[in-house]
């Protein structure tokens, strides 16, 4: 699998594009801020045929530049319902104090497609199989995409539900402390030591590395670990 990731915005959040391989379809996830360029030029370099854009959650920071991104293509653009007003109303996702550093002038809107990701759901793009879990408590429409396998490598796009070292924060709007703290125990803990981690912001990471040193999750109740991806 081709994996090519970059930081993107003011916030430096992680925009992925995911392949088989060189000159392939690929997806792309979480084109945030100033993420045009960047992908048009990753697009380029390795050849690659976008098929559709998934989001992490709604945040505008991961999402800013999905509709620029799907104009002009028959992209669709895949989110979680409880999220998917934050695609035209950013400002729902975000503190006053936030909001006010805009000065009431963050402008956006949805892609000409827009489809509706659900838990557990499997989605075949791009010659991938991208298995959804639901993790609300960053938003309340927070999701992480698995994907790989056993033999081939397992990796989750975690989005800002797990980081390396921490978790997504649970005090803007949509944010909730308990469902957090659910996810990671449900979601995230059951996940094999071996997948790779490739969080919404900073650096990749193991489940094994964040099963042993994440403070957020070391206070977790284990539960039993997942199967397959």
């Amino acid at each position: 699998m081709l994996v090519v990731g970059f930081p993107t915005g003011a916030l430096a959040a992680n925009c992925y594009l995911l392949a088989t391989g060189e000159g392939e379809p690929c997806v792309i996830v979480d084109p945030g801020q100033d993420a045009v360029e960047p992908v048009t030029e990753a697009l380029r370099k390795h050849r690659l045929s976008p098929v559709a854009v998934l989001l992490t959650h709604g945040h505008f920071d991961h999402v800013f530049s999905v509709a620029p991104v799907c104009d002009g293509t028959d992209m669709a653009a895949w989110i979680h319902p409880e999220d998917r007003e934050l695609l035209s109303d950013p400002f729902k996702g975000l503190s006053d104090g936030s909001a006010a550093l805009f000065g009431g002038r963050l402008t956006m809107r949805e892609p000409a497609e827009v489809r509706e990701l659900s838990d557990g759901a499997t989605l075949e793009l791009a010659g991938l199989t991208l298995l959804v879990d639901h993790t609300p408590g960053h938003t309340r429409g927070s999701v992480m995409f698995r994907a790989g396998s056993e033999a081939g490598g397992r990796l989750v796009l975690s989005g800002d539900t797990l980081f390396a070292g921490s978790i997504g924060r649970t005090d803007l709007p949509g944010g909730d402390q308990h469902a957090m703290l659910t996810s990671l125990r449900d979601k995230v803990l059951p996940l094999p030591d071996d997948t790779v981690v490739l969080p919404g912001h900073g650096p990749s990471s193991t489940i094994g590395r964040e099963r042993a040193g994440n403070p957020f999750l070391t206070t977790v109740s284990p539960v039993a670990p997942r199967r397959g991806l």
